[in-house]
């Protein structure tokens, strides 16, 4: 099994180790475009894996900050608020880069970043890249994604 994110589609795809379509999701990448240099707020190309599960059992819209529940769930009158936070909701998988050089170590890694697959407010465009670097997903397709996937899966970012 493996995810592939396709940048210039906006789609997360699940296969499984024979290629087959296990399921399919709009997301939303980095309103920067794509890179792996650390403050791009970028989305990294490559190959990740998933290092982190957070947030199992969480509430939809729970709100996490520093990849803590602050105990808040996500609201309009919250996040009229809060105008600027960058919304981290639901479940956080936190990425990892593999390729030394290009999203791992130095300058260019992916998990000192906090280059996150997590939850977005549902006001979200899902067909505009708009994030900070993650990877954005609408609460509900997030936590049927966590259940499925495991610790260790491969996580292909790319333009297609």
């Amino acid at each position: 099994m493996h995810i592939h994110i396709s940048i210039a589609a906006q789609v997360l795809t699940l296969l499984d180790a024979d290629g087959e379509l296990l399921a399919q999701f709009p997301v939303s990448t980095a309103a920067n475009g794509v890179g792996c240099e650390k403050d791009s707020g970028c989305t990294p190309l490559g190959t990740h894996t998933i290092r982190a599960k957070i947030g199992e059992g969480a509430p939809e819209h729970a709100v996490f900050v520093g990849r803590r529940q602050t105990g808040e769930i996500c609201t309009p009158a919250l996040m009229k608020e809060f105008p600027g936070r960058d919304w981290i909701l639901t479940r956080i998988l936190w990425l990892s880069g593999t390729e030394l050089g290009k999203n791992r170590l130095g300058n260019v890694d992916t998990m000192q970043r906090y280059v996150y697959i997590h939850g977005t407010p549902d006001s979200t465009d899902m067909s505009v890249a708009g994030s900070h670097g993650c990877v954005r997903m609408r609460n509900a397709d997030l936590i049927t994604l966590f259940d499925m996937v495991p610790v260790g899966i491969t996580v292909q970012i790319d333009h297609d």
